[in-house]
């Protein structure tokens, strides 16, 4: 019995041993990792973010109609309740949604869409719709989800012109989502150049930077999106417009990075290591490249992760006041344009369905950065 409990007891120094060998071995990363995984709001983040990211990269295929398509028979249809139980009580395994008819309301006299009870549409899966470009590389006309014609199925409601408003969410998600992270690349590339010259060289470059970076600061910066944005030529082509928008957030978010590289290379840069670098020969580039950036890199990628939120409210509120994407592009501002009007709020709520996603998107980024930032942290 001794024998036993002094092999239970080997057997559990061995693998603690083990375990504190592993952490105090493990990589940078691989102990931000482990801090991650504990986060639990930083994973069901992380989890809602590949969702989202997931439908809009296969966006055509999960919208259920094309950007463009309309019924003005329909229009400002409220969202298609799906049925388990129809009228009878009689419980159906495949769900269906029941047709829609239009009728006057008694009061207001308001043309008003309504369920037909008496017909009957089941859901299927990769049903046959209008056909697109899957990826962008090849043709089909296969739709994850849908009814056969003539029913109709509005998961989200439709807007003032009877397009449907859960298709347009999932296809305005490709620039609500994606202008974010290129504008973020963008600005970081430029935050890490310019605030890295700044604070490795110092002197006159460094106070020349700095006083540029102080008057771009000094700027409100919604009236200064809006200047800029309307300098842009009407009626250019909506992927010029995408490259606009893009370069015109990237150009206002790169000054507060910059600052922090700076600040960074200013006390990294007389360190031993690099001194030592310099001494042996290495190139001022590598210097910067190879023993500086690294030494930073995790606050890099949480600043990122903040960034993005900003990003995305930044689009949102252009195109929200006409003067980000426009038509026949779409993205979560330009679908809330309708809200502006008390009146479409009040009797078409559902309207208000895309702020809901950007709510849920800039809070999965804050809170995925929050805990980047813990994880990162050292002293957690």
């Amino acid at each position: 019995m001794e024998i036993q409990v002094k092999k239970e007891k080997v057997n559990i120094w061995k693998k603690k041993k083990v375990s504190e060998e592993s952490y105090y071995m493990a990589s940078q990363w691989t102990l931000m990792a482990r801090k991650l995984r504990k986060h639990k709001l930083a994973r069901i983040s992380l989890l809602i973010l590949f969702v989202l990211y997931m439908s809009a990269l296969l966006a055509q295929f999960i919208a259920p109609y094309h950007l463009q398509s309309y019924n003005s028979e329909y229009v400002n249809a409220p969202p298609t309740t799906i049925q388990w139980i129809d009228e009878d009580g009689k419980f159906h395994i495949r769900p269906f949604v029941y047709g829609l008819t239009t009728s006057r309301d008694p009061d207001t006299l308001r043309k008003i869409v309504v369920a037909d009870t008496d017909v009957k549409y089941p859901i299927r899966f990769f049903v046959e719709g209008e056909p697109y470009r899957f990826l962008g590389l090849f043709e089909t006309n296969i739709r994850l989800f849908g009814v056969e014609q003539p029913g109709q199925l509005f998961l989200f409601g439709t807007d003032g012109t009877g397009r449907d408003l859960f298709s347009r969410i999932v296809l305005g998600s490709q620039i609500s989502l994606s202008i974010p992270l290129i504008g973020v690349s963008i600005s970081f590339v430029l935050g890490i150049i310019i605030g890295g010259v700044s604070g490795y060289f110092g002197g006159v470059v460094d106070s020349v930077i700095q006083r540029l970076i102080e008057i771009i600061r000094s700027f409100p910066t919604l009236p200064l999106w809006m200047a800029l944005s309307a300098a842009i030529p009407p009626r250019v082509p909506v992927v010029q417009m995408f490259l606009y928008i893009t370069i015109i957030m990237a150009f206002l978010e790169w000054t507060g990075l910059a600052r922090v590289v700076r600040s960074k290379f200013v006390s990294l840069k007389n360190e031993d290591y690099i001194m030592a670098a310099k001494i042996s020969g290495v190139s001022t580039m590598k210097i910067i490249a190879v023993h500086l950036v690294p030494g930073f890199i995790s606050y890099l990628v949480v600043a990122a992760t903040l960034a993005i939120p900003g990003m995305i409210i930044g689009e949102t509120a252009l195109s929200f006041l006409g003067l980000g994407i426009q038509a026949p592009a779409t993205s979560w501002g330009v679908l809330l344009q309708e809200a502006q009007q008390i009146e479409n709020v009040a009797l078409y709520p559902w309207k208000l369905i895309p702020l809901g996603f950007v709510i849920l998107t800039v809070l999965a980024f804050n809170f995925l950065g929050d805990g980047l930032r813990d994880a990162a942290d050292p002293y957690k």
